[in-house]
């Protein structure tokens, strides 16, 4: 696999359109995704409205999140009595059974304790009956929203499953951050080989409910919080991520109440998706159900099918970094060349774990970008002609610009309906992604021939 040389690092510090959303915002979608709970930031009203309407965006769901909005006099003697005034709010409007408050740049700035307040919280406020409080570290200085996402799921098992319980016979699965479809099609999958499955979060009916008569505060679904608290009493836990930090929800399982932690790669294209059926046939002692072997089986036969419109061409992929290297395993098998991946992240591994799912699979090895900003990816990539670009919808712009399709995949999905509805994991989501691509690639000559025809 040859590998392409890298570009001269850009002699400039500047953010002009950054490739990842602020650390809080991946905590309070991670919140949303535990049964009854509301996500609290701790900062300005404003961090609040920009991600709700950021989520509300994508999900086409109402969202609530609670801030102790904090104004300039708070910024000088601290938010702590806002932070308190504001979960007693919550806990008068909203009845939760759990309150998850993620900090923002401002409070990580002032230096607010945040556990120490919660601790004067719960001293002070203790004849009452509260909620279940978790907090993380969010300021977005010094992450993504995928480390938000990853930090909420660390908080909620270490801070609420903190003792050892008696054999479950279930597995947990942190699932990293995929789409609410996802997460209903690893329901059906454990559902039919057998076994019980805590996920960790939730968000299948949280950010993707039915229509109701009546507006309700909090939605249903989630995590149920006892299924939290129970995880040590699992077979083992499945992480999806080859970029996750070196400590996660997964590892403290293990650490803590020796719960085997299985770190393997998001489940995307034909051998990524083999790891996870091998891990569930490993953990619930049964063969994989005929279901999944003919998915898998219809998934070779449109590689085969579709292979003569996409082998050889070009692809551009950013997004989040485990999401980047899913789409990278997957595009190799089906034959198009990434010669550029880029993600927000830093120091995650990005260029190992290409290399590892694409290993005797792809032609040439892309470049690789971390803690990139589009006006890099932007410079580059139009310098390698790519075919299409793989990614949420903040790529739009440049695709337009350069006359290539743009297949949206990840979060945000902003300009195009039902992004919370795509699926992208095992072979069913291989093969809709496939189709999807293979359609794209299709329409692109179509719209470019002078003559035109209905037949390919």
């Amino acid at each position: 696999m040859s590998k392409v040389k890298m570009p001269a690092k850009p002699n400039y510090v500047s953010t002009t359109n950054a490739c990842k959303l602020c650390t809080p915002l991946g905590a309070s979608m991670a919140f949303r995704g535990v049964e009854g709970a509301i996500p609290f930031l701790h900062g300005s009203q404003g961090c609040a409205t920009y991600m709700r309407r950021y989520i509300i965006s994508h999900f086409r769901e109402p969202v609530d999140i609670a801030s102790s909005a904090l104004g300039e006099k708070n910024a000088i003697y601290g938010g702590g009595p806002n932070l308190k005034k504001g979960c007693l709010n919550v806990m008068k409007k909203y009845e939760p059974k759990l309150i998850g408050v993620a900090t923002t740049c401002l409070t990580e700035t002032i230096g607010d304790d945040v556990p120490m307040i919660m601790k004067e919280f719960h001293a002070e406020f203790g004849d009452l009956e509260l909620p279940e409080i978790v907090q993380v570290s969010t300021p977005s200085y010094s992450g993504t929203h995928t480390d938000g996402w990853h930090g909420a799921v660390r908080s909620l098992v270490e801070q609420l499953c903190v003792s050892k319980v008696e054999d479950t016979g279930k597995i947990n699965i942190l699932p990293n951050m995929v789409s609410c479809e996802d997460i209903r099609h690893l329901q059906d999958i454990c559902r039919d080989f057998g076994i019980g499955a805590t996920i960790l979060p939730d968000i299948s009916e949280t950010l993707d409910g039915p229509a109701l008569e009546d507006y309700v505060k909090i939605p249903s679904g989630g995590t149920p919080i006892e299924e939290i608290k129970e995880m040590s009493g699992a077979r083992g836990t499945i992480e999806f991520g080859r970029c996750l930090p070196k400590k996660t929800g997964g590892t403290s399982l293990e650490s803590s109440f020796g719960v085997t932690n299985h770190r393997i790669g998001l489940p995307m294209g034909l051998r990524e998706s083999d790891r996870l059926y091998d891990t569930l046939v490993e953990l619930s002692g049964t063969d994989i159900p005929r279901r999944y072997e003919l998915e898998r089986g219809r998934l070779v036969d449109a590689y085969v099918d579709g292979h003569k419109y996409v082998f050889g061409k070009r692809a551009v992929v950013y997004g989040e970094e485990d999401l980047v290297v899913g789409l990278c395993a997957f595009l190799s098998e089906i034959g198009i060349d990434v010669v550029l991946a880029g993600t927000g992240s830093r120091n995650k591994g990005l260029e190992d774990a290409i290399a590892a799912v694409t290993d005797g699979v792809a032609r040439m090895a892309p470049q690789v970008r971390e803690g990139v900003d589009f006006h890099d990816i932007a410079e580059e990539a139009e310098t390698l002609a790519p075919d299409l670009l793989v990614g949420h919808s903040k790529g739009y712009r440049y695709a337009k610009a350069w006359g290539v399709p743009l297949v949206r995949v990840g979060f945000p999905i902003h300009d195009r309906f039902g992004g919370q509805r795509m699926l992208h994991l095992g072979y069913k989501g291989a093969l809709n992604l496939f189709d999807q691509i293979v359609n794209v690639v299709i329409e692109k000559k179509q719209a470019d021939s002078l003559v035109g025809y209905g037949y390919i």
